[in-house]
């Protein structure tokens, strides 16, 4: 994929309104850079917490902001009429499907169990070659420290290819270097055998 090609982020994160203030200054700014720089944001379509934190700020500052929701979430009127498009799916399995058909790339920030559903989905479609775009985990306040530790006990203990470790993700501290990162970003020219997927 050339990166003049990616138009559509789709963003994972968290959707509470509790957490340390770090997290939704990185949701903020990471929002400001992807209007700025041309791009849009596909999310989950909430209201709350770091999900609306960086889709508004998408929004004043040029970007279009797709949603998508699971009807269950909807109906517990979790939903924002302010995106440019919204998409109501039958569950989450639904969901994640279109977040991935409309986007061209994806950034994972800090959430909870949902994000790393997400992020685990994304991760082994790209680890099979169903799709060669960026994934790019904002790493917070080392939020995901100890899950990148885990990645590396999977490859170490060869449950997993050293080529998992190496061709998956790309680990960004700021909200900058993630844009950076994808505004940057050439197609890795790697079509995955047997042999790059299951460790030897």
């Amino acid at each position: 994929m050339n990166n003049n090609l990616i138009k559509n982020i789709c963003v994972f994160c968290s959707a509470s309104d509790h957490l340390d203030e770090i997290y939704y200054k990185d949701a903020k700014e990471l929002g400001t850079l992807i209007g700025k720089n041309n791009f849009n944001i596909v999310y989950g379509g909430s209201t709350l917490g770091m999900m609306w934190a960086c889709a508004s700020e998408v929004k004043a500052h040029g970007g279009r902001v797709f949603g998508v929701m699971p009807k269950k979430l909807i109906e517990m009127g979790c939903r924002t009429d302010n995106c440019d498009e919204f998409y109501s799916a039958e569950g989450m399995r639904d969901r994640k499907e279109k977040m991935d058909k409309i986007s061209q790339a994806v950034i994972v920030m800090a959430g909870g169990f949902g994000t790393l559903d997400e992020f685990a989905e994304m991760f082994v479609q790209k680890q099979l070659g169903y799709n060669k775009k960026p994934i790019v985990v904002l790493n917070t306040n080392g939020y995901y420290d100890s899950l990148l530790d885990f990645f590396n006990k999977i490859v170490d203990e060869k449950f997993a290819n050293e080529f998992a470790r190496k061709n998956i993700i790309y680990v960004a501290k700021t909200p900058q270097e993630a844009i950076e990162y994808i505004k940057n970003y050439k197609e890795p020219d790697f079509t995955p055998s047997k042999h790059e997927i299951y460790a030897r």
